[in-house]
């Protein structure tokens, strides 16, 4: 079973990209977030992949930038009704550390914004992700039946520059590609308002 891919990135498309290890390509499906967050075709990547077989498609590769983002796939998937392309769409809107703090507020509008995912269906991920851990945080229920929170992730510098993009009408999609992208150029260290100011220089390019 393959594990993870470092490889020069042959080739980007709309929903997949080709790693060429050692000769080998390597076609690897991936989330519109992590495509947009590859580095330039020709440079070296690293994909953490998690395989899947199906009879109708066959065998599959699913590629993510972080061991989180697997993990919350793979937790994703093992939900009844939940496939690898709507487990994808879900963590394209929600990055594991805010797909918790979605679970735990019980914010199922949240979940429902991912491609493919109606109203029934962002319940049963919200009920049955309770419990469970996705990467770093988890939430269990108390003795007292109450989902308590373990360890609630702090609002991520990425959350608030996609929240101030959307306040000022930008589509989410295109809000959080151009964070992504002034993210990269900036650093993860970077300050919020450097942070807004690159992601709407991103979007007037």
């Amino acid at each position: 079973m393959i594990g993870r891919l470092r490889g020069v990135l042959a080739e980007v498309e709309e929903a997949h990209c080709l790693i060429d290890c050692a000769g080998v390509g390597y076609v690897v499906a991936c989330g519109a977030r992590t495509l947009t967050r590859l580095p330039a075709p020709g440079d070296e990547a690293t994909l953490y992949i998690e395989s899947s077989w199906s009879a109708e498609n066959g065998p599959r590769l699913y590629g993510f930038l972080t061991r989180d983002e697997r993990r919350a796939f793979t937790t994703l998937t093992g939900i009844q009704g939940v496939g690898p392309k709507a487990a994808l769409s879900v963590l394209d809107v929600l990055p594991p550390g805010e797909l918790a703090g979605a679970v735990a507020r019980d914010d199922k509008a949240a979940i429902g914004r991912a491609n493919g995912v109606g109203p029934k269906l962002a319940l049963r991920i919200v009920t049955e992700l309770k419990g469970k851990p996705l990467g770093e945080v988890s939430f269990a229920p108390s003795a007292a039946g109450v989902h308590a929170e373990i360890s609630l992730p702090v609002p991520s510098i990425m959350g608030e520059a996609v929240s101030a993009l959307l306040g000022l009408g930008v589509a989410e999609v295109n809000a959080r590609r151009a964070v992504d992208q002034a993210l990269i150029r900036l650093g993860d260290e970077a300050e919020l308002p450097a942070v807004i100011r690159a992601a709407l220089q991103e979007l007037g390019r």
